[in-house]
């Protein structure tokens, strides 16, 4: 009975990683797909700076040094000069200096590392969460969250994005449906004509999650590149044999 119990858990604790995301998403808002393309350095170098300038004061990513970040075409000048905190070095790894029981404290809950949440959450959830911030007067930080509802955290990005308010309406069937508006303007977003332009702030948020995806598993790009040359070596090296072999089995029947 013991052992059925131990390979039930541990079927279970293979499922949850892949049965998460589908759960975070059952009964929640639609998630716009993610523009994610961890081969465009340009896009992770700009997520990666706004990341150290505006996550990493609360959250932070301890499975990823600083150094690390030269695989995204940055050189250690840079990284020094631009993106390591005062007092860090360039091995160090991405944590913070705020004390737990503060976070505690002052948020409600500890911020989470962020270092595997592409992984945990998907990136179509985290483009939705970055975007899907709205006006609350009932909350603690005045924000709210179309994805992650009565969210502690507050809109960090409020000065770029504006200020977005919550729109409930019923479907045919009488099902409520919530979509956000946005009301004021922030400095990468334009009110024109009463439509709104989120183009310039929704690229920034998706660099940022393209950063949080690449975080997760630095070594991809490396090892989608690697995977390419293997089968294009694969490619020539079989294509001749397999050629030469079909001739010779061939030979007798013409």
């Amino acid at each position: 009975m013991k052992n059925k119990m131990r390979k039930l858990i541990a079927a279970m604790a293979l499922l949850l990683p892949f049965s998460a995301p589908a759960l975070a998403n059952e009964g929640g808002p639609k998630l716009e797909k993610a523009p994610i393309d961890i081969q465009d350095t340009e896009s992770l170098q700009r997520g990666a700076q706004i990341f150290v300038n505006y996550c990493l004061s609360c959250h932070s990513a301890s499975m990823m040094r600083y150094n690390r970040l030269e695989d995204i075409g940055l050189s250690e000048e840079q990284i020094k000069a631009n993106l390591l905190p005062e007092g860090a070095k360039i091995g160090d790894q991405m944590n913070i200096a705020m004390d737990k029981k503060d976070a505690k404290a002052w948020f409600g809950a500890v911020p989470p590392d962020l270092s595997l949440i592409a992984r945990s959450r998907g990136a179509d959830y985290l483009y939705g969460y970055l975007r899907g911030f709205y006006r609350d007067p009932t909350r603690p930080t005045g924000w709210n969250n179309l994805v992650f509802d009565k969210v502690g955290m507050p809109h960090v990005f409020w000065e770029w994005q504006g200020e977005q308010v919550l729109k409930t309406e019923k479907d045919a069937e009488g099902h409520e449906e919530h979509s956000l508006q946005l009301v004021k303007a922030g400095s990468l977003t334009k009110l024109e004509n009463g439509k709104a332009n989120t183009v310039e702030y929704d690229r920034r948020m998706a660099d940022l999650t393209n950063f949080l995806v690449y975080m997760g598993e630095p070594a991809a790009v490396k090892r989608q590149q690697i995977g390419y040359v293997v089968l294009m070596f694969l490619g020539l090296l079989l294509f001749p044999l397999v050629y030469l072999l079909k001739k010779e089995y061939w030979r007798d029947v013409h």
